[in-house]
């Protein structure tokens, strides 16, 4: 995508405008001082409620009465005990308010870099005059949103302070957390402002007003009459906006607000208070703790040491580099929960090393590429914490069903690695292998061996919640990162800690957006009337699972996984439930859909990672994927319709 570029380079503007400068990442130090705290607090909060409650075990134990009831009174200590539970009730709150506010101030220098996911089709297609002329445009729009957003966050706060109530916990007034409404969407007009000023430097007044008037003719339906069809507003603005190329998350949002100004379905007044209260959710906290594992552990040399274990595993045989890649990318996928940052953080390594011994470019970019789609199927998984929140099922068995498909896909794509590479001739990495060198591998791994351990162990022996998990994942990271391999630095955790909260401000700005959109549709009976129309046609579960399973694989070619999830779960989860489906095997099912759509053009963002590592072009490894496109859909249909696969471990 073709960016307007401003005239000036950034080492000039920094050395010429130091204050602007300053502005432009007022943000940053927050974001860095939020992510860390809310990590040591949610990790207060597991050790301090698990060290209670071992410790009331221990004193209702027999031994211990025997032991210390001459010197103790046990029950005076039991009831001391029980009271400083309540020193651990305030850590849940703050850490989430702290997240709310992190991850709306996150947004606005995303708006600022244009970081949101979009759809960018149409946008490619058009002249550069024209591509200028739609920013300008999609500017616009976002404006009007967020500015509106603002207005209606701070008459909540005004209210809130004519009104005072305070929080359960902290017992602070609810203003103070809510001020983020009009903080962080002030801050997003401004800094929509910014990329609105930068992208009209270049361009002629009239394509200016021209974008600006796009806008405007945009909203005059709804504002003519408020006598439209609801269904119609939401579903027809929404394609218009994505077509359109407006960050799927504004996009949502734009059309919300047009719905509910067309057709009335909820009070305007009411759009900022659900901003809040969607994300104001404990388990959605998990997305920035398992992102944030993720980039520590890459940062701090967790996945080279992954790869040498896994070339000490499979590396002697035909395609050796090719097989240790795809394991490699089953070890960090049960770290990261990210497809796109497995293939980062593996493919900057192993990309390369292949090239160098003689793989094909292609090749070596596209198995990686394919791979790291396996990052979100394994546990822990973005998407299925997103899956999870929005279908109301566990976190945690979405996770243990993951498993096995995960293995799976991962043993298929090392097959036909495999057959590829031994019909072309590339071998394994000739060296001495034995019990001492694959026993030194894996000992230097064990620090990241150790993740999948502690994240599992904790969640399914009951010591730790999905959330929690994720949280002791990220400072495990940070420590090891730190103070055992001593890679991680200072400056890279602050480049860390900005990637992490930028990542995951972009995922939950989504999910507060795609909440008033599912609402909507909830109000509306929009998922029932859906799922009567298609059970009128048939009621066969075969045919519903092959239809959805298709409109999954189309609607991943054009639409990122994550904002798929949010808006389609409302709509197919009622659908296949009356079919019998288990929700958390259609978890499954969604999932593995929407993972192949990471290798699938025009927004296969995993293609797009590995092409800027092996410096090929996507069209090259459009055409070099489609075996391993043929095998990940063979695999997908074998977990659709033998639900015994996912649901074993359960």
């Amino acid at each position: 995508m073709e960016l307007l570029k401003p005239r000036v380079s950034q080492a000039e503007i920094k050395s010429a405008y130091p204050l602007a400068n300053i502005f432009n990442n007022v943000e940053k130090p927050f974001l860095f001082i939020g992510l860390i705290v809310m990590i040591f607090i949610i990790n207060y909060q597991t050790f301090f409620r698990y060290g209670i409650s071992t410790l009331l075990e221990l004193i209702a134990t027999p031994g211990f009465e025997r032991m210390f009831g001459h010197w103790l009174d046990t029950e005076a200590l039991r009831v001391r005990v029980k009271s400083a539970v309540g020193w651990g009730v305030w850590t849940e709150e703050l850490a989430r308010y702290i997240f709310i506010w992190i991850s709306y101030l996150a947004v606005s220098l995303s708006i600022l870099n244009r970081g949101g996911i979009r759809v960018d089709v149409l946008h490619n297609r058009l002249s550069a005059h024209w591509q200028n002329i739609l920013w300008v445009m999609i500017d616009f729009c976002t404006l009007i949103l967020v500015c509106l957003f603002a207005y209606m966050g701070l008459d909540y706060v005004r209210m809130q302070l004519e009104m005072p109530q305070t929080t359960p916990a902290l017992q602070i007034g609810y203003y103070i957390p809510y001020l983020i409404l009009p903080v962080g969407f002030g801050l997003m007009g401004i800094r929509t402002l910014q990329a609105l000023w930068r992208q009209s430097r270049g361009m002629t007044l009239p394509s200016v007003a021209m974008g600006m008037a796009l806008s405007v003719l945009l909203f005059l339906p709804v504002m003519l009459s408020d006598d439209w069809s609801a269904s119609l507003l939401l579903f027809g603005y929404f394609t218009l906006f994505l077509v359109l190329g407006v960050p799927i998350a504004f996009a949502l949002g734009l059309a919300g607000l047009t719905t509910v100004l067309g057709a009335g379905t909820l009070p305007v007044d009411y759009l900022a208070q659900i901003a809040f209260s969607s994300i104001d959710s404990f388990p959605i906290m998990a997305i920035p703790f398992f992102i944030a594992a993720g980039v520590f552990m890459g940062a701090g040399g967790l996945s080279r040491r992954l790869l040498a274990l896994g070339d000490e595993l499979v590396g002697a045989l035909p395609g050796g580099m090719a097989l240790a890649s795809i394991m490699t990318c089953i070890f960090f996928a049960s770290i990261s929960g990210s497809g796109p940052a497995t293939v980062a953080a593996i493919g900057s390594i192993t990309i390369p090393a292949m090239i160098a011994r003689g793989y094909d470019k292609y090749f070596a970019a596209t198995i990686v590429a394919c791979a790291g789609a396996i990052g979100v199927i394994i546990p822990p998984s973005n998407p299925f914490v997103v899956y999870g929140v929005s279908a109301q099922v566990s976190i945690g068995k979405l996770f243990i069903a993951g498993i096995i498909p995960g293995l799976i896909m991962g043993a298929a794509l090392m097959l036909v690695a495999y057959l590829i590479s031994r019909k072309n001739g590339w071998h394994g990495e000739i060296r001495e292998r034995s019990l001492k060198t694959f026993m030194c591998a894996a000992w230097q791994a064990k620090w990241a061996l150790m993740v999948p351990v502690i994240v599992l162990g904790g969640i399914y022996g009951g010591i730790m919640t999905p959330t929690e998990a994720a949280a002791v994942a990220a400072l495990y990271g940070l420590i090891v990162g730190l103070f055992v391999h001593r890679e991680l630095s200072l400056s890279s955790l602050w480049g860390a800690s900005q990637e992490a909260a930028n990542i995951s401000s972009i995922i939950i700005v989504l999910m507060a957006m795609a909440t008033i959109f599912g609402n909507i549709m909830t109000i509306e009976q929009i998922p029932e009337i859906i799922a009567e129309a298609i059970l009128a046609l048939t009621s066969s579960k075969l045919i519903i699972l092959i239809m959805i399973n298709i409109f999954l694989l189309w609607i991943g070619i054009f639409m990122e996984a994550l904002a798929a999830i949010v808006i389609l779960t409302p709509i197919l989860l009622p659908l296949v439930t009356a079919v019998g489906v288990n929700p958390v095997h259609f978890g499954v099912i969604m999932v593995m859909n929407l993972a192949i759509g990471f290798i699938t053009p025009p927004v296969g963002v995993n293609l797009f990672v590995a092409s800027g590592i092996a410096n090929v072009s996507i069209g090259g490894l459009a055409k070099a994927v489609w075996v391993y496109l043929l095998v990940m859909i063979a695999v997908l249909l074998m977990i659709t319709y033998l639900p015994e696969i996912s649901l074993l471990l359960l």
